[in-house]
């Protein structure tokens, strides 16, 4: 088993920590998220210190700081050649983190989503990304990617998932108010999508397959996909995706 540390613990950290601990990876970590870190420490026996404690108990770094705050806190500290690097600050580059983290030479960036703690979570992963599956796969495919670019294309779809979240709100409210029964029309609306992404293949084309077969011509679900792309749904989506892209190549 490995020795694992992280610096910052906090939403992102939390369900990454409870993930290794269950699978008996030797688990370090800061005190900052106070309520998190002790949570931790009580449940799943993670042991809490200062930055510098956390780098002296451990081999591989996982990096799970604010992108804001990675200089002040990182900057300070000495890393070693044979600590192995993973962020998931999304505005901290390879070449940033290299500076910060020098001499350790190997690194990989990635954002996991919080339900990698039950597995199916997709890791969009630029680096060494034998040394990220070595820890979450096989629960967690690892999605290597060729550049820093691509990772910042994926980390602005990860951005769509609340959008789906809020789309699916609005329909559940619809439901309510027709229903009088806020509490099932929300249950149903979950259900009824997660559902059907559980059942649904996940080979390449299933997810346009899939939206074909049900939305033929003439029936309710025609209606819908068309009355979305009337109305600009589509654009719109898109135009989000190209600005949170575009916040990313400056970050």
């Amino acid at each position: 088993m490995s020795r694992i540390g992280f610096i910052g613990t906090g939403h992102i950290a939390a369900p990454m920590v409870r993930f290794l601990a269950v699978r008996g990876h030797d688990i370090c970590v800061t005190r900052r998220s106070e309520a998190v870190s002790a949570a931790l420490a009580a449940n799943h026996g993670a042991r809490v210190g200062a930055p510098r404690d956390v780098l002296d108990n451990s081999d591989i770094i996982i990096l799970c700081l604010r992108p804001q705050k990675a200089h002040d806190v990182l900057e300070p500290l000495e890393f070693q050649s044979h600590h192995q690097i993973v962020s998931v600050m999304a505005g901290v580059s390879a070449h940033d983190l290299a500076a910060l983290c020098a001499p350790a030479r190997s690194y990989v960036r990635t954002i996991p989503m919080g339900f990698l703690e039950t597995g199916g979570c997709p890791l969009a992963a630029y680096g060494d990304t034998d040394m990220l599956a070595a820890l979450f796969e096989p629960e967690n495919p690892v999605v290597p990617v060729a550049s820093e670019a691509a990772l910042n294309a994926h980390f602005a779809l990860c951005a769509m998932v609340p959008g789906l979240l809020d789309i699916m709100a609005t329909g559940a409210g619809w439901l309510g108010q027709k229903t009088n029964d806020v509490t099932g029309a929300e249950f149903f609306t979950a259900q009824l999508v997660s559902g059907f992404l559980a059942a649904m293949r996940k080979d390449p084309g299933a997810l346009t397959r899939e939206r074909d077969a049900l939305a033929v011509e003439g029936s309710l679900s025609r209606q819908m996909t068309q009355t979305l792309e009337t109305h600009g749904a589509h654009s719109a989506l898109r135009s989000a995706l190209d600005a949170i892209g575009k916040r990313l190549e400056k970050s």
